[in-house]
């Protein structure tokens, strides 16, 4: 009796879970959504099968990955984009850094000791075998900004020439939470810590320790300990700038206890650095390191084609994503892959499918559209970083782009997420052709994260090139509000682990959705004379209207 009763509960739970799959795959039909492409399934089956092994970029399974793309791209009937080529060579230095002395901070107060990783954590880009910081200057530079449009200079009056500059993260909107300070609440490119390094670079700088803290972070210090503790990855080759001996990061204790030796306080200097009229100065400590470095240099691929303009050919939009994921690694009972399906397979599939509309568009569209897949991205942005350093197009002649990072395979959406919210007029295409789905446009949920700056994009962004980064948002078309909170904990289940895998669950047509939304706004921008600018007060309009081409 009792077996029956079990029977029969297992045959009820098999029918409910049935019924529910196929309600999911009604969704779309429901919201009349046309298939974008036959082949699209395919290719992000292919791409996160076991035979590409995670496709990490210098394994088999990268070079298999590297080889599919280049495939489909011809088959499709791109023209290579690398002169003869679909390939662009990236070179990627592998840095590992290791017996670090303590950082020892040295005043009238006496000496401080620092511990590696417990205190601070450190890296370089220099391809030096040894690396040593001796007796160097501490500088305080507030939050190490240098923003014209917000009147704002943390380096005004003062050379910090081969000296060790001390910075703090995020910028002073966050912490005044002021709507009319920067942006307010959500960061700017001026909060993210590549951008404390760069303009301590161009300061000329000796080396930057950013000090850490939780909340104007967004993450803990043991996800700066432990993404800093193993090897790093640099573009090699033509990387177009100057280095920093050391780059690197303070925990809020050893802050506190290097600021007392300087006869001061974490807090006090906040207080100062929110002010327009401060101005940075020595603390009157030095600072001294040593490591050892190990580099290895190896080459992996970006994958670029395109379909040439009629009219204008030199002008172009941009498509790209990343194809590269974090490969596989020896278990007790065997390999362990992680497939990447939703990262990035569904994002490198999306260009191959877009690529296919325009490919076969009649007439062709009047400027040139490129797809490109780049490398390295789960490194560190390592293939768009390079791309953007020795673009295959004139980027002052590049119109715009989209960048498509992971996509949404859980059903249609009544809104759509933008990252970057109201950065650039790419937002106005996008309002345009998502009104025609009956959709609207929404701010990420945390733009105090500085997600706009975490993607591949960027890298295009950096050289003032507007770029559009947006996805579907979580208002589920037939769905009850539960549903985006499931959806929300089984992407954190899936994110950068073995379970990232195509799911029976998988409700295509939002992708769909979304693939006909992003294959319009490009569409509009290959076959007009529009050119989208940065809003007003963009840290990156002054790039864009710097360009010759454009003021002819």
């Amino acid at each position: 009796m009792l077996t029956s009763l079990f029977r029969s509960f297992s045959l009820l739970l098999i029918f409910l879970a049935v019924t529910a799959l196929l309600f999911s795959c009604n969704q779309g039909k429901k919201a009349g959504i046309p298939v974008f492409s036959e082949n699209y399934k395919d290719y992000v089956l292919t791409l996160s099968s076991p035979e590409f092994e995670g496709r990490s970029p210098t394994t088999p399974g990268g070079r298999k990955t590297v080889a599919f793309i280049e495939q489909e791209f011809r088959r499709i009937g791109l023209k290579p984009a690398s002169g003869d080529s679909y390939l662009q060579t990236v070179p990627l230095v592998e840095t590992t850094a290791k017996n670090f002395s303590p950082l020892r901070i040295n005043g009238e107060a006496g000496e401080l000791l620092l511990a590696s990783l417990e205190d601070f954590v450190i890296g370089t880009s220099r391809l030096d075998e040894k690396i040593t910081l001796n007796e160097s200057e501490l500088v305080f530079a507030g939050y190490g900004i240098v923003a014209p449009e917000y009147g704002w200079d943390d380096y005004k009056n003062i050379d910090v020439s081969g000296k060790t500059v001390v910075v703090l993260i995020n910028d002073p909107g966050f912490e005044l939470k002021d709507p009319d300070f920067f942006t307010g609440f959500a960061m700017t490119y001026y909060g993210r810590w590549t951008y404390k390094y760069e303009e301590a670079i161009r300061q000329g700088a000796e080396a930057v320790l950013i000090v850490h803290e939780t909340e104007p972070a967004s993450y803990g210090w043991d996800v700066v300990r432990n993404s800093w503790s193993g090897p790093q990855y640099k573009v090699g080759g033509n990387n177009g700038s100057t280095t920093l001996l050391l780059e690197g990061w303070l925990h809020k204790n050893a802050a506190e206890a290097l600021l007392k030796k300087a006869g001061s306080t974490l807090e006090d200097l906040k207080g100062k650095a929110l002010d327009r009229s401060f101005q940075a100065f020595s603390l009157g400590l030095k600072a001294s390191l040593s490591f050892d470095a190990a580099h290895v240099t190896s080459m992996c691929y970006n994958v670029a084609g395109y379909v040439e303009g009629s009219e204008y050919p030199d002008e172009t939009i941009v498509y790209m994503a990343h194809w590269d994921h974090l490969g596989k690694e020896e278990g007790a009972d065997g390999p362990i892959v992680y497939h990447g399906a939703i990262d990035n397979a569904t994002g490198t599939a999306a260009i191959m499918a877009i690529a296919e509309k325009f490919a076969v568009m009649d007439p062709p569209p009047a400027r040139s559209v490129v797809f490109v897949a780049v490398t390295a991205e789960e490194s560190g942005l390592i293939g768009s970083a390079y791309y953007a350093q020795n673009p295959l197009f004139p980027l002052e002649k590049t119109v715009g782009g989209i960048n498509i990072d992971g996509l949404n395979v859980f059903g249609p959406t009544h809104d759509i997420s933008v990252v970057g919210y109201n950065a650039s007029q790419m937002q106005d295409y996008l309002a345009r052709f998502a009104e025609e789905q009956n959709r609207v446009l929404k701010p990420e949920r945390h733009p105090e994260r500085g997600s706009f700056f975490r993607s591949d994009h960027f890298n295009l962004v950096l050289q003032g090139v507007p770029m559009l980064y947006a996805g579907s948002g979580r208002d589920f078309v037939g769905r009850a509000e539960s549903y985006a909170k499931w959806a929300e904990d089984e992407l954190k289940r899936i994110y950068h682990s073995t379970h990232d895998v195509v799911y029976d669950y998988w409700d295509w047509s939002g992708i769909d959705q979304d693939l006909w939304l992003f294959y319009k706004v490009g569409k509009e921008l290959a076959t007009t004379r529009n050119w989208p600018q940065w809003n007003e007060n963009s840290e990156f309009r002054a790039i864009r209207e710097a360009s010759e081409y454009l003021r002819q």
